[in-house]
């Protein structure tokens, strides 16, 4: 855009900015082809569009959206309640491209009862009924389909599709069919169910979908009871099997207290991309509705402002009429609209963890389903939780860990693994002749065996890694430390993979000095890294066992030249032992072996005789 052509758009934003009423309403922001691409509300219109184009500390968001508005419109309201259900409106309307958006949930199904002359409960996935009173959408499937099985047990509604008119019962159109015959339906079609008691079925049952089963069962207990007043014991009956059955349902369902709550409880998880928002509502002390949304982040939006969105998004969702919503913290809401509690104890408080609880696990599962799909993404998500509670400067893309192993002293080895991004990278394994220690001393050899690598690699310009794991506390990563640091002149983290008295890894240290990192050991991230040091430890296990074995094993035959594995087994088969090898003749080892290394075997076995 040319520098006159931006001049002019500021003056004409600024003349409408200028302009706008100090009162409630919603403001647009309009691209350069005339579209919506972010909606806000706000207190006062003139005082929060202002903040967008003359407050010298803008956010990232600001600084970002404001180079691309070319027009602003606006929309005033009477009260800033008003304003709130408005942007929702205008946001669902437009989908603007930085506002952040409700995630797509039509896999979820939801109950309608539609509306006709004898209504229908029915399941949708797209709410495209018209004139149907919605009911959802469930997230938990088996919840909603205990909930269509207790209204049809109970009130019977016709379960057939086929369309039906008050002129069409009256002129006698319809004929009983099989369903009345198996009690499923009352045959309202046929007159056999009057249309106001179908009517009154149905609102029953529009009742139990908004989680009123208390008002249900007290109106049964109350009709039951005037029923056996005027000695009607049949109809009593019924209604008494109504009853139980309601019960017997409320009796399943969660029911968090006996104080007689309505209330609305949300809760919220969140990272660099998306927010999780678990909403559950609670009636009569028992939740009867429970459901776990996701917004995906645009610009940087804080978890009041997601949080305060998704209140106002649920509750008009679910049509809830609570007057009081339960939150982690305090959000920016009317008091006309709604009254907030933020609990530190009692029954609220426990309604609130158990949101909290509900909200991390859908947040696990769905991260568990994204890393099914691309494995890579686990791995990131791993190495950044490392990056974050180690606080280190950069991922950890390249982890070394180190592991000594002898046997009293003897045999003295060690091993070294490397992890490319959480994965082993056995090509770049090494194990290590321990050559300057005399004895069992770990920290010597772990001293000795750090300086030869990082030496080696440092003359080569080989790849250093980004974070280095001791199979050790405290002495063993000082060790490390004092060859990487001191010796080397290297900046590389350390870290080390504590053991117990049973010898069991029970804590990750860090930082010198060390201390614990804090990481739970039933975590997913302790058990992979108690996974890796096993990994190293196994290594190093396997080397030793081998070169012991080797030793043990060895004789005089491995030191002569030319003799390899096959010729040994071959000689000790045809001689039985060294003895009878070097007592034999120079023509039977030809014999076997051919002129030249018949020969050349002759004179290794002799060669000490003859010197002599």
């Amino acid at each position: 855009m040319k520098q006159a052509d931006k001049s002019e758009l500021k003056e004409y934003l600024s003349g409408i900015v200028q302009n706008l009423p100090d009162k409630p309403g919603c403001y647009q922001y309009l691209d350069d082809r005339g579209k919506v691409i972010y909606v806000g509300k706000a207190k006062n219109l003139r005082r929060r569009v202002s903040s967008y184009f003359y407050n010298p500390k803008q956010t990232f968001k600001t600084q970002f959206l404001v180079p691309k508005i070319r027009d602003i419109r606006y929309v005033v309201v009477e009260t800033e309640a008003d304003a709130l259900l408005l942007e929702n409106k205008l946001i669902k309307n437009y989908k603007p491209h930085y506002n952040v958006l409700l995630k797509d949930d039509k896999t979820y199904q939801s109950i309608a009862i539609t509306k006709e002359y004898l209504p229908r409960l029915v399941t949708v996935r797209r709410r495209t009924l018209r004139g149907a009173q919605y009911f959802g959408p469930y997230s938990h499937v088996p919840t909603m389909y205990a909930l269509l099985d207790l209204c049809r047990s109970l009130y019977r509604p016709r379960p057939c599709r086929i369309p039906m008119s008050e002129e069409g019962v009256r002129e006698g159109k319809y004929n009983v069919c099989l369903r009345y015959h198996l009690k499923r339906c009352l045959a309202p079609c046929c007159g056999k169910q009057s249309h106001a008691d179908y009517l009154q079925n149905i609102e029953s049952c529009r009742e139990i979908l908004k989680g009123n089963t208390a008002t249900v069962s007290r109106q049964l207990r109350e009709r039951m009871s005037e029923l056996s007043e005027q000695m009607r014991f049949e109809e009593a009956e019924l209604l008494r099997q109504q009853y139980v059955a309601i019960e017997q349902y409320r009796a399943k369902s969660q029911v968090v207290s006996n104080v007689d709550y309505f209330l609305d409880v949300f809760n919220i998880e969140s990272d660099e991309k998306s927010a999780f928002i678990n909403y559950l509502h609670v009636v009569g002390g028992a939740i009867t509705q429970a459901f776990t949304f996701e917004y995906k982040k645009r610009l940087e939006e804080t978890e009041a402002e997601l949080l305060q969105m998704g209140i106002v998004e649920m509750r008009e969702r679910y049509g809830s009429q609570s007057k009081e919503v339960v939150v982690p913290f305090e959000v920016d809401l009317p008091q006309s609209y709604i009254m907030q509690t933020v609990p530190q104890k009692g029954d609220k408080k426990k309604l609130l963890d158990l949101s909290k609880l509900n909200v991390k696990q859908y947040r696990f599962d769905r991260l568990k389903q994204a890393e099914k799909l691309n494995p890579e993404q686990k791995a990131v998500r791993l190495m950044k939780e490392i990056q974050k509670d180690l606080g280190l400067g950069s991922l950890p893309l390249r982890i070394e860990l180190f592991d000594n192993s002898n046997l009293q002293g003897s045999d003295a080895v060690a091993a070294c693994v490397v992890f490319d991004k959480l994965r082993p990278n056995k090509k770049e394994y090494r194990t290590y002749n321990i050559k300057t220690v005399e004895g069992p001393d770990d920290y010597a050899s772990m001293r000795e065996i750090v300086r030869r690598r990082y030496e080696r690699i440092k003359e080569e310009g080989g790849q250093m890694p980004n974070l280095i794991i001791a199979d050790g506390g405290v002495g063993q990563m000082e060790v490390i430390r004092q060859v990487v640091e001191d010796e080397l002149r290297l900046q590389i983290p350390i870290a080390g993979l504590a053991k117990d008295g049973r010898h069991r890894t029970h804590e990750l240290l860090f930082g010198f000095p060390p201390a614990s990192v804090g990481m739970k050991p039933e975590s997913e991230l302790f058990k992979l890294l108690t996974r890796m040091q096993d990994e190293v430890h196994r290594f190093a296990i396997t080397f030793h066992r081998k070169k012991r074995s080797q030793r043990q094993t060895h004789s005089a035959l491995d030191d002569l030249q030319g003799v390899g594995p096959q010729t040994k087994a071959l000689l000790l088969r045809s001689f039985g032992s060294l003895k009878r090898l070097r007592e034999a003749p120079l023509e039977q080892l030809q014999a076997l072996l051919g002129p030249k290394r018949g020969l050349t075997l002759y004179e290794q076995l002799h060669a000490d005789v003859s010197h002599n």
